[in-house]
């Protein structure tokens, strides 16, 4: 059989027309992958860190001052930013996906609900240890890490403790439902703080019979208050509600606005140091175990940082 030259060329022109649209599909779908939705990546790789970021819809500039700095630190760690679900996040976790949406309201006494169903979502995760912290927290992700090498793997709670914070009575922390004595129970503060995978797991095991506080830190504390477990008071955790100043040893540090966030950044890039001067703001305390937690935390003005 001959083919009428028009013909060949028809077949010709199809079959190219096939093969490129099959090329451009396969590029679409890869780059659709370039940036995975945090859900297609659980199991595949094992992080040493796991970093929750607790933030509001409205915090897209901290959000981004995080992913142009401390996040980017290619130190086996993954960054995830916990949110309420909102239409408006679509496009910003189409692109990074780095979003974990959680469907609670985005409302300051429903925090402790809404970094329970974090972990609940990203405790599929394979990671060693779990760092929480806020939308405005400077994080040394690779000290962190390196700290994290001579550190326990299992029954670990790291970061700044408190034995002496008084029951909120009024305004937005006004604690309605708290019981449990004339004290908040020990608790590491909220800037930041470490736990290992063992104690995620066991916190969303055991979802269903935990209370719920008004301040998320001092709902963990309650949660893991009867363990046996390893509490690490760190002064490098500058993670109080105010922060103590600016000090090359922390590790994690509060408060921190997002241009200043990128200053951190440049000068550890450019001298390895966060702060051009340092400064105090604060005295620290290190933590008493041995005393009751009403006299644990004496600040005192020779303790560095």
């Amino acid at each position: 059989m001959v083919l009428n030259p028009r013909h060949l060329n028809y077949c010709i022109l199809s079959t190219l027309s096939f093969i490129l649209g099959c090329t451009i599909t396969l590029f679409f779908l890869h780059s659709n992958t370039l940036k995975p939705n945090p859900a297609s990546v659980v199991g595949r790789t094992k992080y040493t860190v796991l970093v929750v970021v607790v933030s509001a819809v409205k915090n897209h500039d901290r959000r981004d001052a995080i992913r142009e700095t401390w996040a980017r630190a290619d130190q086996n760690v993954r960054v995830l930013f916990a949110l309420s679900k909102d239409q408006s996040l679509y496009d910003e976790k189409l692109l990074y996906g780095d979003i974990v949406e959680v469907n609670v309201p985005d409302e300051y006494r429903l925090l402790s609900k809404k970094l329970l169903e974090s972990l609940i979502l990203i405790s599929s995760y394979n990671f060693q240890y779990l760092l929480k912290c806020d939308d405005d927290t400077f994080v040394d992700l690779p000290k962190v890490v390196g700290e994290l090498e001579g550190m326990p793997k299992n029954k670990l709670y790291w970061g700044y403790f408190n034995g002496i914070a008084n029951v909120k009575k009024f305004g937005k922390w006004k604690e309605d439902e708290w019981s449990l004595c004339d004290k908040y129970l020990p608790y590491a503060l909220g800037g930041g703080y470490v736990l290992s995978n063992d104690l995620v797991t066991y916190i969303v095991n055991n979802r269903d019979y935990l209370s719920l506080f008004i301040s998320e830190d001092v709902t963990v504390g309650a949660w893991l208050a009867p363990l046996n477990i390893t509490r690490k008071h760190d002064r490098r955790f500058d993670t109080e509600y105010l922060s103590r100043g600016c000090n090359n040893l922390h590790l994690v540090t509060h408060k921190r606005s997002p241009p200043l966030m990128r200053l951190y950044w440049s000068r550890i890039q450019n001298t390895g140091k966060m702060c051009e001067h340092e400064y105090r703001e604060a005295n620290s305390y290190e933590y008493n175990w041995t005393v009751l937690p009403s006299k644990c935390c004496k600040r005192n003005p020779m303790l560095s940082p």
